[in-house]
């Protein structure tokens, strides 16, 4: 037998009866039964999905959080409000409702584009912290079926996400909302306006706006919210779950309201959705300042961040190639920043799920589309050491980091990433080697190394011509072509004896 680690070589059997607790198992709204979840292997090899955050908000062009930011006087929202569209207190973010009206989506078209740039799975926001639901809610008169485009949009999304052979999924971010869009029942402390009140304090938008019975305004999901509320979101959530079938349901927090019911109903959602979806993957985060969090209750999401090192659970990142929602003039990342950060995460047991803003409209913009069908491309030659592949023991080499707000990649040809599949050994370099005849070197790759067998072959993905290659007593010494065989970095595949 080659001789990988015998995570490797277990890795088929583990993922075998990691299935079978999901055949009939029913879950209990306690920690301690959903402690009992295991991820299934569809999600473990898709490795990316694709997300996108859309709303009456988008009208603005000013970002997801405008809906809130419209309302704090020293925010540069309120500034671009005032001047646009006049004060909260005429004009709230009830009247962007009515200007949304998604005259241009073509949600069979968009999710070709996804399905090209590589994505298995997409999860569009059913839900933000604005309150407005995009389905045909039967709990919340405020969804984009009664006002704005007036169409099921997620109902839209599902079927042009199945039609193409995607997974399909939702995030919900509306446990936030209690506190979140409490700005809208306040009125400005300074200047001519002040004490005048918005229009939520007016009494306009009743139901949009959350009842102000004194909580806060700040941004965080409330650690407590009256009975009332929680009982409205979960019967929003629980219908969202049981109407449209996602296979991934993300909370963009930890188990909301644990300081109301100890979590209890989040728990219930959690433990509604896993019978509901006998291969659904839940994701919420651990952030227990905001809620409940328990390990093995759900898979692991870290927003705009990544785990530093292999977890033995699969995890997720949710990123964005700008701002979440649509901004006019914010910059994207380029598409080979998407891609280091892609395979960083893959090679510690991870996914990506990646954020493209797209305007009220319905339509992704040309930078977007273009960074898309870059990253395709791209997939293209190196799928095959993305799908479906397990960590090595060790993620990588190097000493470059990518940072917390790159646009652009800082990885070079000396930045290794690692993933398995079977027998073979996959060996991402990071940046193409410019030095004319000399070799890259893989120091862990040397004969010495007892997690391997002798190397009998090494291909660079997309180059159809043989390598020269050496084993060597420093490690594997590999020189590259002249010509690259795609524009980011690149797969080498390594065999064994």
């Amino acid at each position: 037998m080659k001789k990988l680690n015998l995570f490797i070589i277990l890795c088929p059997l583990l993922l075998f009866s990691s299935v079978l607790p999901l055949i009939g198992k029913n879950y209990e709204p306690t920690v301690e039964s959903l402690q009992g979840y295991e991820c299934p292997n569809w999600f473990r090899d898709a490795k990316f999905g694709i997300y996108l955050h859309w709303g009456a908000y988008s009208v603005a062009e000013q970002g997801e959080w405008y809906a809130r930011n419209l309302y704090i006087e020293d925010r540069p929202e309120y500034a671009h409000h005032l001047e646009t569209y006049g004060h909260p207190s005429d004009f709230g973010y009830k009247d962007f409702i009515p200007l949304w009206k998604a005259e241009n989506f073509d949600p069979d078209a968009l999710l070709e584009l996804f399905k090209n740039a590589g994505a298995k799975y997409f999860t569009p926001c059913a839900v933000h912290h604005d309150n407005f639901d995009l389905w045909d809610s039967k709990h919340h008169e405020w969804n984009a079926v009664n006002m704005g485009p007036k169409k099921d949009l997620i109902g839209m999304w599902r079927e042009a996400t199945l039609k193409v052979g995607l997974r399909f999924g939702v995030t919900t971010h509306l446990s936030r909302t209690y506190s979140w869009l409490n700005v809208a029942n306040q009125s400005d402390e300074e200047g001519p306006m002040a004490g005048t009140p918005y229009d939520g304090a007016a009494g306009e938008g009743v139901g949009l706006y959350p009842p102000n019975d004194g909580q806060s305004t700040h941004p965080r999901a409330p650690f407590d919210a009256p009975e009332s509320w929680r009982k409205q979101w979960v019967k929003r959530i629980k219908q969202l779950v049981e109407d449209y079938e996602p296979d991934h349901l993300y909370f963009d927090c930890a188990v909301p309201f644990r300081g109301s019911d100890s979590g209890a109903a989040g728990l219930d959602v959690i433990s509604h959705f896993y019978n509901q979806r006998p291969e659904g993957v839940m994701c919420i985060k651990e952030r227990p300042w905001q809620g409940l969090y328990a390990d093995g209750i759900t898979t692991l999401d870290y927003e705009r961040g990544k785990a530093s090192s292999i977890l033995e659970d699969p995890w997720q990142t949710d990123d964005s190639i700008g701002s979440w929602g649509y901004k006019a003039g914010s910059p994207y990342m380029t598409p080979d920043l998407v891609i280091d950060k892609l395979i960083d995460i893959v090679s510690k047991n991870g996914n990506m799920l990646l954020n493209i803003p797209i305007k009220a409209d319905g339509t992704i913009d040309r930078e977007a589309t273009a960074l898309l069908k870059n990253i395709g491309k791209w997939f293209q030659i190196n799928g095959e050491a993305i799908y479906g592949t397990r960590p090595w023991y060790m993620h990588g080499e190097g000493h470059n980091e990518i940072g917390h707000k790159d646009l652009e990649s800082p990885m070079g040809s000396r930045d290794f990433r690692y993933t398995t599949k079977g027998d073979n050994l996959y060996a991402f370099v990071l940046g193409w080697p410019n030095a004319k005849r000399k070799p890259v070197v893989f120091p862990n790759l040397v004969t010495t190394n007892t997690r391997i067998g002798e190397i009998t072959h090494v291909q660079l993905l997309g180059h159809e011509g043989e390598l020269e290659w050496y084993n060597h007593g420093d490690g594997l010494q590999v020189y590259f072509p002249k010509e690259k065989p795609c524009n980011y970095a690149y797969a080498l595949k390594i065999s064994f004896l």
